[in-house]
């Protein structure tokens, strides 16, 4: 069976990017590989073995086009509500919590962040399948 090793996303700004993944989701580096025109950071924390890998080309200087394709990342956490707190002090602005009960049986409970390159991030309380 197959298994899920890592998402990439270009950045920026390596140092902000590495900065925002570490103070928000307590993300580190776990390698960075430098090329002649391109850097690879991985980031990954002790939770699980998936990793997050930050493209960083050198020499680009105008903000990448998400376009309509991207649609987010997602951590789980087991107090969102002090999460979004945290992450509000921090000066990230999340946006607010949700509440998704279709039916009225709550089936999520999350709020979403943007990292500084404008990618969204949901971030969810951990319950049901999302543990």
């Amino acid at each position: 069976m197959a298994k899920a090793i890592h998402s990439m996303i270009r950045v920026l700004d390596e140092e902000r990017s590495v900065r925002f993944y570490e103070t928000a989701f307590g993300l580190t580096s776990a390698e960075r590989l430098d090329f002649e025109s391109f850097t690879l950071v991985y980031l990954s924390n002790a939770e699980n073995s998936f990793e997050l890998e930050l493209t960083i080309n050198k020499g680009r200087t105008e903000a990448y086009d998400l376009g309509d394709g991207y649609g987010h990342l997602a951590f789980c956490v087991e107090d969102v509500d002090a999460e979004h707190a945290r992450l509000s002090e921090a000066g990230f602005t999340p946006r607010k919590l949700v509440d998704f009960a279709p039916g009225g049986d709550l089936l999520a409970r999350f709020f979403f962040v943007k990292d500084p390159d404008g990618y969204e991030i949901e971030v969810m309380q951990r319950m049901g399948r999302y543990h």
